[in-house]
């Protein structure tokens, strides 16, 4: 059991970034209203329109595309990248990084992050996660620590998105855990940090206050 990669995950990544309840206990009266907002959905659930929704009252944004780019061996992920693409203001500034941190900690101008999800399995495959490499969990911790403290300190007004994955089945596959688990106490610990927290659910947004 101890050989298990989910619960060296546990230890290494989930215990740093706290359990759900306690995170939130302790963190969720301390946030100063700087306008840091989570939204939460799954696949095709309107997540993502309506985080554009809330920074159209912006004139200058920065867009953060935290997942990988588009490819031509992959048309059906471009496709999806250029769709988002379209949606965005022309006045809006797009940065495509994997440096998710740095990213926020230059932003000058409200941002939007799209979406943790996609950067989660994106810094898991940069770290060696998939197969199990020597020091895995300690990279994925550092990375994972360094953007909830800056998201926790930032002073522009921040939306993120990130896709709800605990409400399936579990996945069949070790590394489908992984993902889980990793998105799971990610989304947790931004929560804990948030002003605002929000899940789409067939278009239909529920406050999570």
């Amino acid at each position: 059991m101890m050989n298990d990669p989910r619960r060296r995950l546990t230890d290494a990544v989930a215990g740093r970034l706290e359990s759900g309840a306690a995170a939130l206990r302790r963190y969720g009266r301390r946030v100063q209203g700087t306008g840091r907002t989570l939204i939460l959905g799954g696949v095709r659930s309107g997540k993502s329109r309506h985080a554009e929704q809330l920074m159209t009252r912006h004139p200058h944004v920065v867009y953060i595309a935290a997942g990988l780019p588009p490819s031509d061996e992959d048309p059906e992920w471009a496709a999806r990248v250029a769709a988002h693409r379209a949606r965005r203001p022309v006045s809006w500034r797009t940065v495509e990084t994997s440096d998710l941190a740095s990213a926020l900690r230059d932003a000058r101008s409200p941002v939007l992050i799209d979406c943790l999800g996609t950067w989660a399995s994106r810094v898991l495959d940069e770290v060696g996660a998939w197969d199990q490499q020597d020091g895995w969990e300690a990279r994925l911790d550092e990375r994972l620590q360094a953007f909830v403290d800056i998201w926790q300190s930032t002073t522009v007004p921040v939306v993120a998105v990130s896709n709800e994955v605990g409400s399936g089945v579990v996945p069949p596959t070790p590394s489908g855990r992984i993902f889980r688990d990793v998105l799971g106490a990610l989304n947790t610990a931004v929560a804990a940090h948030s002003d605002d927290v929000r899940l789409v659910v067939a278009g239909r947004v529920l406050d999570l206050r």
